[in-house]
Parts: C-alpha cells; structure tokens; sequence
C-alpha cells in the first residue's frame, strides 16, 4: 500500500508540466519562479510602505502587487499564473512586473 501511494504521488510529481524555455532571446527558464515571484511581491509591499498613504501611486502599486502576490499564492505552477495575471511569462515578471519586454521570440 505505502509503495503504491510513494509510486503514484511520485508519478504525479513527473507528470507536472516543466518548462523548457521561455522562447525569448536571452530569457532562462526560472524552475522555481513562483517562490521567487512570491518573494519580489513581498518585498515590493514592504518597500511600498515608504511612500505616504494618500499617495494615488501607492495605493495603485499596493493594489496591483497584492493581486499578484495572491494569485502566485493560490496557483500550483507558472502556467495557472501566467494566465490569471495575463500580462507575461513568470520569468519576464521576475524581471520586469507586467511589462512587455522588447526582446525577440525566438
């Protein structure tokens, strides 16, 4: 019974879908993105506190990174995030939130 479960639950881990490359120029595929991502998200609201709470700017940032830092939160893997957010792959997020980069497809 033990083995069998240890074998399934194994064959589920081998079956999740892996990325193999973002298709973009220069662009590595990030294995771990979500945590990385979770972490980015955490740290842009901490640094966000600086700025005055009436601020439109901060409150709009506020806003839009915490969205993101739940959907990374409540999605599995890079292909539920990418398309709830809708905006780029996890890896361009990582280095740019929500900004379409110039770089060429390959």
């Amino acid at each position: 019974m033990f083995l069998w479960r240890f074998t399934r639950s194994l064959s589920l881990m081998m079956m999740a879908k892996v990325k193999e490359t973002t298709g973009i120029v220069g662009l590595e595929v990030v294995p771990n993105a979500k945590e990385v991502l979770i972490g980015l998200y955490d740290k842009a609201l901490k640094e966000i506190q600086r700025v005055p709470e009436d601020e439109r700017y901060r409150k709009a940032i506020e806003s839009f990174t915490r969205h993101c830092l739940k959907v990374c939160e409540e999605e599995d893997d890079w292909e539920a995030i990418e398309k709830r957010l809708g905006c780029a792959q996890v890896e361009e997020l990582i280095e740019e939130p929500c900004q379409k980069s110039p770089r060429r497809r390959r």
